[in-house]
């Protein structure tokens, strides 16, 4: 697992230092490469799974590989956590074993009294976490229009430690200018934290000023569908950082060494499969806007979206995830959904295999969420079999 050149456990170099050559290391490259090395026993090039639960001391007590227990550290997850800081362009990385775990670790971060700004349109797992768990334990959160930078300033307070972002949104894809909330968070002497669930690659939110970045590796990462887990990549190391990395340690809810190393494996064509999920959604999407049984598209990559102008200053490609909204709300949005061939009727997305759902069935009957609403993870199928697929679907 470790380079040549290394005889102890001490942390992979990042690719650039093994570059001899000082060049711009691509993307694509970083993707193959972070994280791994040639295993020094074996000389495999595929990185082993290390299982182990305990490690050796010596006669003096010491670790010499830096190893205790697979709690606290592991091997197999440090890898991954160094590929993920180095893909965000971090100085480091906490996984965990769900994207609401790494959330959680965030959130638990803070002190009770502290206040959170955080998105009125959110993924329901995290306006349930804030108002079940952590608003009774103690935080006080404001849930605002993110989109509208003017409610976000507003809501800053003396207590504000955390700006939450969430773009695109789930589910109606609103665009929030990660630069902007950034500025204002640190106006307020807080910090501000992007999930980045939706768009890893094609959005880097630790370059526009965001402080940390959220994961549910589950599913871009991992990409398909057989792995569970999240992740917390800092810009810089700070007080909230070793928190988290505390927290990971102490309360133990850390990915198994096997999950880790899917989700590292996952990683190596990530740039690739969110170039084709990027394709293949917009020319889902434009071709929604044009039928007739359609009232509304929710897609950041389509011109009339209200988003769209800093979706694409902010986004290299809008990502696999859109939504649209069916004329004749609920009955008729599940009649497209038990008509569709190709489509498979499933929650999650960032797969291989295109997904749909209604979502207000999801997350609880949100009554933000319309009743008509589809989501759509368009996976990596021919995107003309995708479009034939709703066709039918819709007819």
């Amino acid at each position: 697992m470790l380079f040549r050149d290394e005889v102890r456990a001490t942390p992979r170099r990042r690719v650039s230092d093994w570059v001899k050559t000082k060049r711009k290391i691509r993307i694509e490259t970083v993707a193959v490469r972070a994280g791994h090395g040639i295993d020094p026993a074996t000389g495999a090039v595929s990185p082993p799974i290390y299982l182990s639960t305990t490690f050796e001391r010596n006669a003096d007590g010491s670790y010499p590989h830096e190893y205790v227990y697979g709690r606290s550290a592991n091997p197999t997850r440090r890898g991954l956590e160094e590929a993920l800081a180095e893909l965000e362009g971090g100085k480091g990385a906490a996984t965990f074993g769900s994207g609401m775990g790494a959330a959680s670790a965030i959130l638990q971060a803070l002190t009770p009294g502290d206040h959170v700004v955080a998105p009125a349109n959110v993924y329901h797992g995290i306006t349930k976490v804030l108002r079940d768990v952590f608003i009774p334990w103690g935080l006080e959160v404001s849930f605002v229009d993110m989109t509208n930078i003017d409610e976000v300033s507003r809501a800053a307070k003396t207590r504000t430690k955390l700006f939450w972002v969430e773009t695109p949104s789930n589910p109606q894809l609103k665009i929030t200018d990660i630069a902007r909330v950034a500025e204002i968070a640190h106006g307020a002497g807080a910090v501000c934290a992007c999930d980045n669930s939706w768009a890893p690659i094609v959005q880097c939110p630790l370059q526009l000023g965001a402080d940390f970045v959220h994961h549910s590796t589950t599913k871009y990462l991992g990409g398909h569908c057989d792995v569970t887990g999240g992740a917390v990549i800092w810009r810089e190391e700070n007080e909230i950082a070793t928190r988290v990395r505390d927290i990971q340690s102490t309360g133990g809810a850390v990915p198994s060494p096997f999950d880790c190393w899917l989700v590292h494996r996952g990683m190596q064509t990530l740039p690739l499969r969110m170039r084709a999920h990027s394709d293949s959604a917009l020319k889902v999407a434009n071709w929604l806007t044009k039928h007739p049984r359609v009232e509304k598209v929710h897609y950041p990559g389509v011109t009339s979206h209200p988003g769209y102008e800093i979706a694409a200053r902010q986004m290299d490609g809008f990502s696999g995830m859109l939504s649209f909204e069916v004329q004749g709300g609920r009955d008729a949005a599940l009649g497209v959904t038990a008509k569709t061939e190709v489509f498979i009727r499933a929650t999650s997305l960032g797969g291989t295999e295109s997904l749909i759902e209604h979502r207000a069935s999801i997350s609880g009957e949100d009554p933000r969420t319309p009743q008509g609403l589809l989501r759509l993870s368009i996976g990596l199928e021919h995107p003309d079999d995708l479009i034939e697929d709703l066709a039918q679907a819709l007819s």
